[in-house]
Protein backbone atom coordinates (compact mmCIF):
# COMPACT_ATOMS: atom_id res chain seq x y z
CA UNK A 1 0.00 0.00 0.00
CA UNK A 2 1.36 3.49 -0.93
CA UNK A 3 0.19 6.66 0.45
CA UNK A 4 1.62 10.48 1.40
CA UNK A 5 2.77 10.95 -1.97
CA UNK A 6 5.44 14.27 -2.19
CA UNK A 7 7.20 15.56 -5.45
CA UNK A 8 10.72 16.96 -4.75
CA UNK A 9 13.36 18.81 -6.82
CA UNK A 10 15.08 14.98 -7.98
CA UNK A 11 13.07 12.74 -6.43
CA UNK A 12 9.88 11.47 -4.92
CA UNK A 13 9.02 10.65 -1.98
CA UNK A 14 6.38 8.15 -0.94
CA UNK A 15 5.11 5.78 2.05
CA UNK A 16 5.21 2.04 1.87
CA UNK A 17 3.86 -0.24 4.06
CA UNK A 18 6.53 -1.84 6.02
CA UNK A 19 9.00 0.37 4.94
CA UNK A 20 8.24 3.85 5.59
CA UNK A 21 9.20 6.77 3.21
CA UNK A 22 10.82 5.53 0.45
CA UNK A 23 12.99 7.81 -1.93
CA UNK A 24 12.61 7.47 -6.13
CA UNK A 25 15.08 9.53 -8.16
CA UNK A 26 13.23 10.38 -11.07
CA UNK A 27 15.85 9.26 -13.88
CA UNK A 28 15.58 5.94 -12.02
CA UNK A 29 11.38 5.71 -12.11
CA UNK A 30 12.36 6.62 -15.83
CA UNK A 31 14.61 4.40 -16.63
CA UNK A 32 12.64 1.70 -14.91
CA UNK A 33 9.40 2.12 -16.55
CA UNK A 34 7.18 -0.92 -17.33
CA UNK A 35 5.10 0.08 -20.26
CA UNK A 36 5.41 -1.69 -23.31
CA UNK A 37 7.27 1.23 -25.06
CA UNK A 38 10.15 1.11 -22.87
CA UNK A 39 10.07 -2.58 -21.37
CA UNK A 40 9.24 -5.95 -23.07
CA UNK A 41 7.50 -7.69 -20.87
CA UNK A 42 7.60 -10.99 -22.48
CA UNK A 43 11.70 -11.02 -22.77
CA UNK A 44 12.01 -8.87 -19.36
CA UNK A 45 14.19 -6.73 -21.74
CA UNK A 46 14.31 -2.70 -21.27
CA UNK A 47 13.64 -1.15 -24.63
CA UNK A 48 13.80 2.13 -23.58
CA UNK A 49 17.32 3.98 -25.70
CA UNK A 50 18.26 5.22 -21.70
CA UNK A 51 20.94 7.37 -22.95
CA UNK A 52 18.39 10.20 -24.46
CA UNK A 53 16.30 10.52 -21.88
CA UNK A 54 16.72 14.03 -20.28
CA UNK A 55 19.64 13.56 -17.33
CA UNK A 56 16.56 15.74 -15.32
CA UNK A 57 13.60 14.84 -16.39
CA UNK A 58 10.93 15.13 -13.77
CA UNK A 59 7.20 14.13 -14.07
CA UNK A 60 5.02 16.20 -15.59
CA UNK A 61 2.22 15.36 -12.85
CA UNK A 62 2.28 12.00 -10.42
CA UNK A 63 -0.54 10.77 -8.08
CA UNK A 64 -1.61 7.48 -6.46
CA UNK A 65 -4.15 5.83 -7.88
CA UNK A 66 -6.31 2.42 -7.38
CA UNK A 67 -6.52 2.92 -3.95
CA UNK A 68 -3.23 3.23 -3.26
CA UNK A 69 -1.72 -0.03 -4.68
CA UNK A 70 0.03 1.78 -7.70
CA UNK A 71 1.56 4.94 -8.50
CA UNK A 72 0.85 6.66 -11.63
CA UNK A 73 3.07 9.44 -13.70
CA UNK A 74 2.96 11.55 -16.68
CA UNK A 75 6.31 11.57 -18.29
CA UNK A 76 6.98 14.80 -20.48
CA UNK A 77 8.54 12.63 -23.30
CA UNK A 78 5.95 10.18 -23.21
CA UNK A 79 2.21 10.31 -24.73
CA UNK A 80 0.38 8.23 -22.06
CA UNK A 81 0.85 7.76 -18.29
CA UNK A 82 3.02 5.47 -16.79
CA UNK A 83 1.75 3.06 -13.78
CA UNK A 84 4.24 1.31 -10.99
CA UNK A 85 2.44 -1.26 -8.92
CA UNK A 86 3.48 -0.70 -5.31
CA UNK A 87 4.77 -4.43 -5.05
CA UNK A 88 7.17 -3.41 -7.42
CA UNK A 89 8.20 -0.06 -5.82
CA UNK A 90 8.27 -2.17 -2.40
CA UNK A 91 10.93 -4.68 -3.92
CA UNK A 92 13.61 -1.84 -4.79
CA UNK A 93 12.29 0.18 -1.90
CA UNK A 94 15.85 -0.69 -0.49
CA UNK A 95 19.31 -1.18 -2.31
CA UNK A 96 18.75 -4.48 -3.87
CA UNK A 97 21.28 -7.39 -3.19
CA UNK A 98 20.45 -8.85 -6.85
CA UNK A 99 23.18 -11.68 -6.63
CA UNK A 100 22.43 -12.61 -2.72
CA UNK A 101 22.38 -16.34 -2.48
CA UNK A 102 20.64 -18.62 0.54
CA UNK A 103 22.95 -17.75 3.93
CA UNK A 104 25.16 -20.68 4.03
CA UNK A 105 25.65 -23.09 6.75
CA UNK A 106 29.27 -22.98 7.89
CA UNK A 107 30.21 -26.52 9.18
CA UNK A 108 33.58 -28.03 10.59
CA UNK A 109 34.08 -31.91 11.07
CA UNK A 110 32.03 -31.97 14.59
CA UNK A 111 29.33 -29.62 13.76
CA UNK A 112 27.92 -31.79 10.38
CA UNK A 113 25.67 -34.25 10.32
CA UNK A 114 25.50 -36.86 7.70
CA UNK A 115 22.11 -37.07 7.62
CA UNK A 116 21.49 -33.38 6.88
CA UNK A 117 23.49 -33.47 3.30
CA UNK A 118 22.22 -36.81 2.08
CA UNK A 119 19.29 -36.95 0.04
CA UNK A 120 18.03 -39.98 -2.11
CA UNK A 121 17.58 -40.10 -6.09
CA UNK A 122 14.38 -41.09 -6.25
CA UNK A 123 13.65 -38.08 -3.76
CA UNK A 124 15.41 -35.69 -6.41
CA UNK A 125 13.98 -36.83 -9.68
CA UNK A 126 10.72 -36.09 -8.00
CA UNK A 127 8.30 -32.64 -9.00
CA UNK A 128 9.57 -30.93 -5.93
CA UNK A 129 13.59 -32.64 -5.63
CA UNK A 130 15.59 -30.48 -6.99
CA UNK A 131 14.30 -27.94 -4.56
CA UNK A 132 15.21 -30.31 -1.92
CA UNK A 133 18.42 -30.74 -3.34
CA UNK A 134 19.46 -26.93 -4.42
CA UNK A 135 18.30 -26.07 -0.93
CA UNK A 136 21.16 -28.73 0.72
CA UNK A 137 23.77 -27.30 -1.62
CA UNK A 138 23.39 -23.93 -1.05
CA UNK A 139 23.31 -24.20 2.85
CA UNK A 140 26.14 -26.26 3.25
CA UNK A 141 28.16 -26.50 0.21
CA UNK A 142 27.35 -30.51 -1.00
CA UNK A 143 25.05 -33.08 -0.97
CA UNK A 144 25.54 -36.81 -1.45
CA UNK A 145 22.81 -37.98 -3.35
CA UNK A 146 22.39 -42.24 -2.44
CA UNK A 147 20.90 -44.75 -4.87
CA UNK A 148 22.11 -43.34 -7.90
CA UNK A 149 22.01 -45.51 -11.23
CA UNK A 150 25.57 -46.07 -12.05
CA UNK A 151 25.77 -44.35 -15.58
CA UNK A 152 26.40 -41.20 -17.22
CA UNK A 153 22.80 -40.98 -17.90
CA UNK A 154 22.23 -40.44 -14.38
CA UNK A 155 24.79 -37.53 -14.26
CA UNK A 156 23.57 -35.99 -17.16
CA UNK A 157 20.08 -36.28 -16.00
CA UNK A 158 20.67 -34.69 -12.43
CA UNK A 159 23.00 -32.18 -14.21
CA UNK A 160 20.41 -30.85 -16.87
CA UNK A 161 17.46 -30.95 -13.80
CA UNK A 162 19.97 -27.53 -12.38
CA UNK A 163 21.29 -26.54 -16.02
CA UNK A 164 23.72 -28.03 -18.20
CA UNK A 165 26.76 -30.15 -18.96
CA UNK A 166 29.48 -27.79 -18.74
CA UNK A 167 32.34 -28.61 -21.66
CA UNK A 168 36.09 -27.95 -20.89
CA UNK A 169 39.23 -29.89 -21.75
CA UNK A 170 37.97 -33.11 -20.21
CA UNK A 171 34.80 -33.75 -22.03
CA UNK A 172 31.33 -33.25 -20.98
CA UNK A 173 30.57 -35.75 -19.05
CA UNK A 174 33.45 -38.11 -17.89
CA UNK A 175 33.97 -41.43 -16.91
CA UNK A 176 37.98 -41.91 -15.27
CA UNK A 177 39.84 -44.02 -12.77
CA UNK A 178 43.66 -44.80 -11.86
CA UNK A 179 45.22 -43.82 -15.11
CA UNK A 180 48.78 -42.63 -15.27
CA UNK A 181 48.77 -42.02 -18.03
CA UNK A 182 46.74 -38.62 -18.02
CA UNK A 183 48.05 -35.30 -17.33
CA UNK A 184 46.37 -35.21 -14.12
CA UNK A 185 46.94 -35.97 -10.34
CA UNK A 186 43.02 -37.01 -10.45
CA UNK A 187 43.97 -39.88 -12.52
CA UNK A 188 46.30 -41.65 -9.71
CA UNK A 189 45.65 -43.39 -7.05
CA UNK A 190 47.79 -41.17 -4.76
CA UNK A 191 45.84 -39.30 -1.95
CA UNK A 192 44.55 -35.97 -3.57
CA UNK A 193 44.52 -33.12 -1.37
CA UNK A 194 41.96 -30.54 -0.39
CA UNK A 195 41.25 -28.83 -3.72
CA UNK A 196 38.89 -26.93 -5.91
CA UNK A 197 38.84 -27.29 -9.52
CA UNK A 198 39.20 -25.28 -12.35
CA UNK A 199 42.05 -22.75 -11.00
CA UNK A 200 43.33 -22.10 -14.00
CA UNK A 201 39.66 -21.22 -15.76
CA UNK A 202 38.55 -17.31 -15.73
CA UNK A 203 35.09 -18.56 -14.72
CA UNK A 204 36.05 -21.77 -12.88
CA UNK A 205 32.85 -24.67 -12.67
CA UNK A 206 30.31 -23.42 -10.05
CA UNK A 207 28.92 -26.95 -9.67
CA UNK A 208 30.39 -30.50 -9.42
CA UNK A 209 28.77 -33.78 -9.95
CA UNK A 210 30.98 -36.97 -8.94
CA UNK A 211 28.83 -40.23 -9.48
CA UNK A 212 30.95 -43.81 -7.61
CA UNK A 213 30.44 -45.99 -10.46
CA UNK A 214 32.32 -49.08 -8.99
CA UNK A 215 34.51 -49.43 -6.16
CA UNK A 216 36.43 -52.53 -5.35
CA UNK A 217 39.01 -51.13 -3.58
CA UNK A 218 40.34 -50.05 0.04
CA UNK A 219 41.07 -46.35 1.03
CA UNK A 220 40.22 -43.62 -1.11
CA UNK A 221 37.63 -41.73 1.03
CA UNK A 222 36.10 -38.74 -0.18
CA UNK A 223 37.34 -35.43 1.33
CA UNK A 224 34.75 -32.52 1.66
CA UNK A 225 36.41 -28.78 3.52
CA UNK A 226 34.21 -26.00 3.63
CA UNK A 227 36.23 -23.22 2.19
CA UNK A 228 33.96 -20.38 3.96
CA UNK A 229 34.80 -22.19 7.59
CA UNK A 230 38.51 -22.00 6.91
CA UNK A 231 38.32 -18.61 5.76
CA UNK A 232 36.57 -17.59 8.92
CA UNK A 233 39.15 -19.31 10.77
CA UNK A 234 41.85 -17.15 9.89
CA UNK A 235 39.78 -13.85 9.31
CA UNK A 236 39.36 -14.43 13.16
CA UNK A 237 42.82 -16.08 14.19
CA UNK A 238 45.48 -13.92 11.48
CA UNK A 239 43.38 -11.01 9.91
CA UNK A 240 46.38 -9.98 8.15
CA UNK A 241 47.23 -13.31 6.52
CA UNK A 242 42.86 -13.22 5.46
CA UNK A 243 43.82 -9.36 4.20
CA UNK A 244 46.61 -10.74 2.31
CA UNK A 245 44.60 -13.73 0.72
CA UNK A 246 41.88 -11.17 -0.74
CA UNK A 247 43.74 -8.99 -2.67
CA UNK A 248 46.99 -11.05 -3.69
CA UNK A 249 46.07 -13.40 -6.92
CA UNK A 250 47.34 -16.85 -7.50
CA UNK A 251 48.08 -18.12 -10.88
CA UNK A 252 46.58 -21.53 -11.80
CA UNK A 253 47.69 -23.51 -15.11
CA UNK A 254 47.31 -26.30 -16.64
CA UNK A 255 49.61 -27.89 -19.73
CA UNK A 256 49.04 -30.82 -20.90
CA UNK A 257 46.58 -32.49 -23.96
CA UNK A 258 47.67 -29.60 -26.14
CA UNK A 259 46.66 -26.82 -24.09
CA UNK A 260 48.05 -24.29 -22.01
CA UNK A 261 45.54 -22.54 -19.75
CA UNK A 262 46.15 -19.71 -17.25
CA UNK A 263 43.88 -17.95 -14.70
CA UNK A 264 44.70 -15.25 -11.38
CA UNK A 265 42.34 -14.78 -8.74
CA UNK A 266 42.97 -14.33 -4.77
CA UNK A 267 42.39 -17.66 -2.72
CA UNK A 268 39.45 -15.36 -1.22
CA UNK A 269 37.79 -13.38 -3.78
CA UNK A 270 35.26 -10.78 -2.27
CA UNK A 271 32.42 -8.79 -3.98
CA UNK A 272 32.91 -4.59 -3.02
CA UNK A 273 31.28 -4.87 0.60
CA UNK A 274 33.82 -7.22 1.38
CA UNK A 275 31.58 -10.26 1.52
CA UNK A 276 33.24 -13.82 0.79
CA UNK A 277 31.71 -14.85 -3.08
CA UNK A 278 34.72 -17.68 -3.77
CA UNK A 279 37.02 -19.34 -2.71
CA UNK A 280 39.99 -20.87 -5.04
CA UNK A 281 42.61 -23.01 -3.85
CA UNK A 282 44.52 -25.51 -5.63
CA UNK A 283 48.58 -25.85 -4.85
CA UNK A 284 48.77 -28.87 -7.39
CA UNK A 285 47.65 -26.33 -10.09
CA UNK A 286 49.29 -23.21 -8.95
CA UNK A 287 51.78 -21.70 -11.46
CA UNK A 288 55.61 -20.18 -10.89
CA UNK A 289 55.28 -16.82 -10.94
CA UNK A 290 57.62 -14.03 -9.04
CA UNK A 291 55.92 -11.24 -7.11
CA UNK A 292 57.80 -8.48 -5.27
CA UNK A 293 59.62 -9.45 -2.20
CA UNK A 294 57.01 -8.26 0.41
CA UNK A 295 54.47 -9.69 -1.46
CA UNK A 296 55.54 -12.99 -2.04
CA UNK A 297 56.57 -13.48 1.47
CA UNK A 298 52.57 -12.63 2.62
CA UNK A 299 51.31 -15.01 -0.15
CA UNK A 300 53.54 -17.85 0.72
CA UNK A 301 52.40 -17.35 4.34
CA UNK A 302 48.85 -17.39 3.81
CA UNK A 303 48.85 -20.72 1.56
CA UNK A 304 50.62 -22.49 4.01
CA UNK A 305 48.37 -20.98 6.39
CA UNK A 306 45.20 -21.71 4.47
CA UNK A 307 46.69 -25.40 3.43
CA UNK A 308 47.58 -26.42 6.88
CA UNK A 309 43.50 -26.04 8.21
CA UNK A 310 42.09 -27.43 4.97
CA UNK A 311 44.22 -30.84 5.60
CA UNK A 312 43.46 -30.39 9.52
CA UNK A 313 41.09 -33.74 10.48
CA UNK A 314 39.17 -31.25 12.32
CA UNK A 315 37.83 -29.15 9.15
CA UNK A 316 37.39 -32.18 6.99
CA UNK A 317 34.44 -34.04 6.63
CA UNK A 318 35.37 -37.70 5.26
CA UNK A 319 32.80 -40.71 3.41
CA UNK A 320 33.99 -43.66 1.72
CA UNK A 321 31.53 -43.00 -1.57
CA UNK A 322 29.83 -46.53 -2.10
CA UNK A 323 28.75 -47.54 -5.94
CA UNK A 324 25.34 -45.16 -6.75
CA UNK A 325 26.54 -42.72 -4.37
CA UNK A 326 26.75 -38.88 -5.91
CA UNK A 327 28.87 -36.33 -4.95
CA UNK A 328 27.25 -33.03 -6.05
CA UNK A 329 29.06 -29.88 -4.42
CA UNK A 330 29.83 -26.24 -4.47
CA UNK A 331 33.15 -25.64 -6.40
CA UNK A 332 33.45 -21.81 -5.23
CA UNK A 333 32.98 -22.61 -1.86
CA UNK A 334 33.94 -26.32 -1.05
CA UNK A 335 37.24 -28.06 -1.23
CA UNK A 336 37.52 -31.71 -2.41
CA UNK A 337 40.20 -34.61 -2.05
CA UNK A 338 40.51 -37.98 -2.01
CA UNK A 339 42.63 -40.42 0.69
CA UNK A 340 44.81 -43.26 -1.20
CA UNK A 341 43.22 -46.31 -2.16
CA UNK A 342 44.43 -49.72 -3.79
CA UNK A 343 42.37 -51.51 -5.99
CA UNK A 344 39.58 -50.19 -8.63
CA UNK A 345 37.56 -47.07 -7.96
CA UNK A 346 36.06 -45.87 -10.98
CA UNK A 347 33.77 -42.31 -10.80
CA UNK A 348 31.73 -40.16 -13.35
CA UNK A 349 31.27 -36.48 -13.21
CA UNK A 350 30.30 -33.48 -14.82
CA UNK A 351 30.65 -29.83 -14.26
CA UNK A 352 28.06 -27.02 -14.45
CA UNK A 353 28.25 -23.18 -15.07
CA UNK A 354 27.70 -21.19 -11.66
CA UNK A 355 25.73 -19.02 -13.25
CA UNK A 356 23.24 -22.16 -14.20
CA UNK A 357 23.33 -23.17 -10.50
CA UNK A 358 22.35 -19.67 -9.70
CA UNK A 359 19.65 -19.40 -11.74
CA UNK A 360 18.13 -23.01 -10.50
CA UNK A 361 18.43 -21.80 -6.70
CA UNK A 362 16.56 -18.55 -7.67
CA UNK A 363 13.89 -20.74 -10.28
CA UNK A 364 13.09 -23.44 -7.25
CA UNK A 365 12.59 -20.32 -4.93
CA UNK A 366 15.62 -20.22 -2.36
CA UNK A 367 16.70 -16.68 -2.65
Amino acid sequence: MLSDLTLKNDCLTVVISGSGAVDFDYFWLRDNARDPISFDSRSHQRELFTCKVDAEIKPVEAALVDDGLALQIKWPDMDDPVFYEGQFLAAYATPTPMLAMPEPIIWDAAGLDDDVVRIAHCEVVEDNGMGRLLDIISKNGFAVITGTPRNLDAVSDVTNRIGYVRHTIFGGLWEFEANETMADSAYTPKELRPHTDGTYSHDAPGLQMLLCVDYDATGGASIMVDGFRIAAELKRTAPEIYEDLTRIDVTGAYMGDGVVLRAQRPIFRTDRDGALVQVSFNNYDRDTVTLPKDEMRSLYAGIRAFDRLANDSRFQWRYTLRPGDMLAFDNWRVLHGRGPFQGRRKMAGSYINREDYESAVRVNGLT
